[in-house]
C-alpha cells in the first residue's frame, strides 16, 4: 500500500475507499454503477403488476359487459316442428245398424188368421210367419176361374165355326167377308182366354200372399199385429219387422281433415261401451264419395261380424281408424301460436338470433299440439311461449332445449 494513503487513514481514523483498480498495464478500470440494476427491477415489477392486476380486471370488465348485454335481451325457449304419428289413431262416434232390416207388409187384404212367430224369433228364408184369411179374394178367384171356363168354351165354339166357314168358302157357299169375320172372332175368343188366364194367375199370386213368409233368414225384431186385425193390401201398417244381425253395418261420419286417410278395405276397431274389454274388428266397405255440404263430413260404412250377438244393433259405438302410412303434417305445441289480425303466426329464431314472425296455416287441433299445414319446416326454431312484446327483428337470447334422456331399463 502507498505509505501516503496509509498515513492519512491513520491520522483521520477513517478508512479510505478502496483504490481504483488498475489493469496490469497500469490503466485505471471504472466499476459499473448499481442504479441501472434497480431500474430494471422496478420496470419488471411494474410489468408484472400490470399483467397480474390490470389485465384480469379488464378481461372481467369485458366479460361483464358482454353478459350484461346478453342478459338485457329477451330470453326464450325454442322447439322444432315434428311430424305427426305415422299410424295415428282417431276415435269417432258411430252408429250400428242391422245388415238388412225390412218391414213385413201385407199384399193381400183380409183378417189375420194366426201368427206363428213372435218378437226375437230366429227364422229361416221362406219360413211361414202368419196367415191371412181372404174371403173376398177367394170369391174373386172362384169368379175368375168360372170366367176362364167360359172363355175356353167360347174359344172352342169359335174354332169350330171358323173351320166350317173355311170349308164352305171353298164351295162358294159363303162369302169371303163372312169367313173373315169368323176367323177374327176365333182370334178374339183366344185373346179373351189368355186374359182370363192372366187374371187367374194374378189372383192366385195374390192368394199366395195370404201366407206371410220371411224373405231372408234373420230375427223378428217387432210384431205389430194380432189375430183378427184387419189387413189392407198396400197399406203402411207393418205386420212384422225382420232384421239380419249376424253381420252389422257401422256408419260413421268422418271429418274432412281425416277423410283423406279413409280407404276401401281399411281395417278399423269397433268399441262398444257396454261390452267391456272387447274390441271388434271391422272393415271399410264403402264411402259416400263426397262430403256433406252441411257438416263437411264423409259418410263411411263398415261391416263387423256379430255371430254370437254380442253387439246390439241400433246402439252407438266408437270407431278407431288407423291412418294410412305416409308423410304426416308437421305439429307444434299449442303454446307457440300467436293470434293476430293478420292470422295465426309463430315466432322463429334466425341464425343471427333475431326474431322472424311468420304466418302459418293450421290443421287439426289435438289439444296440446296443433297441425301445421303450411309455413314451417322441420329445421325451423320456433319460439315457445312467446312474450307479447315480441317484434320482428328483435335480438333475443335462446335457451337450448335439454337432450331427452331415456330411462334405464
Amino acid at each position: 500500500m502507498n505509505p501516503v494513503f496509509k498515513e492519512d487513514r491513520e491520522s483521520t481514523g477513517v478508512d479510505s475507499p478502496d483504490p481504483v483498480p488498475k489493469s496490469p498495464g497500469g490503466v485505471t478500470t471504472e466499476r459499473p454503477p448499481r442504479l441501472g440494476v434497480w431500474a430494471v427491477a422496478i420496470v419488471l415489477l411494474l410489468i408484472a403488476g400490470w399483467f397480474f392486476g390490470y389485465l384480469p380486471r379488464a378481461k372481467g370488465r369485458t366479460t361483464l359487459d358482454g353478459e350484461t348485454h346478453e342478459l338485457a335481451a329477451t330470453t326464450v325457449a325454442v322447439v322444432n316442428p315434428r311430424r305427426g304419428d305415422q299410424n295415428q289413431v282417431f276415435s269417432l262416434p258411430a252408429e250400428i245398424k242391422p245388415f238388412i232390416e225390412s218391414p213385413i207388409l201385407a199384399r193381400a187384404s183380409g183378417y189375420l188368421k194366426r201368427w206363428l212367430v213372435d218378437l226375437g224369433s230366429e227364422v229361416k228364408e221362406g219360413q211361414l210367419l202368419a196367415e191371412i184369411d181372404t174371403p173376398e179374394l177367394n170369391q174373386e178367384l172362384d169368379k175368375t176361374r168360372a170366367e176362364l171356363n167360359q172363355a175356353a168354351a167360347s174359344l172352342e165354339l169359335a174354332k169350330t165355326t171358323a173351320m166350317r166357314w173355311a170349308e164352305l168358302l171353298k164351295t162358294s157357299s159363303v162369302s169371303e167377308q163372312e169367313s173373315a169375320e169368323k176367323q177374327s172372332d176365333l182370334k178374339l175368343k183366344a185373346a179373351n182366354l189368355e186374359a182370363a188366364q192372366a187374371n187367374l194367375r194374378r189372383l192366385e199370386d195374390l192368394r199366395s200372399f195370404a201366407n206371410v213368409t220371411a224373405p231372408y233368414a234373420g230375427t223378428i225384431t217387432a210384431r205389430k199385429v194380432d189375430v183378427g186385425d184387419l189387413i189392407t193390401a198396400g197399406g203402411t201398417k207393418e205386420l212384422f219387422r225382420l232384421a239380419q244381425l249376424k253381420t252389422l253395418r257401422v256408419y260413421v261420419r268422418v271429418p274432412q281433415t281425416v277423410s283423406r286417410f279413409v280407404k276401401l278395405g281399411q281395417t278399423a276397431e269397433v268399441i262398444v261401451p257396454e261390452v267391456l274389454g272387447r274390441v271388434f274388428p271391422a272393415k271399410v266397405v264403402r264411402t259416400a264419395g263426397l262430403l256433406d255440404a252441411t257438416t263437411r263430413t264423409l259418410l263411411v260404412e263398415l261391416e263387423v261380424e256379430n255371430p254370437r250377438g254380442e253387439i246390439t244393433a241400433g246402439s252407438f259405438a266408437q270407431i278407431r281408424l288407423t291412418e294410412a302410412s305416409g308423410q304426416q303434417p308437421l305439429t307444434v305445441p299449442a303454446t307457440t301460436l300467436q293470434f293476430h289480425a293478420e292470422g295465426v303466426q309463430v315466432g322463429l329464431v334466425k341464425v343471427d338470433n333475431t326474431v322472424e314472425l311468420r304466418i302459418i296455416t293450421i290443421g287439426r287441433d289435438y289439444g296440446q299440439v296443433i297441425e301445421v299445414l303450411d309455413g314451417l319446416t322441420e329445421t325451423d326454431r320456433v319460439i315457445n311461449n312467446p312474450p307479447d312484446s315480441l317484434v320482428e327483428g328483435a335480438r333475443i337470447r335462446v335457451i337450448e332445449p335439454k337432450a331427452e334422456t331415456k330411462p334405464a331399463k
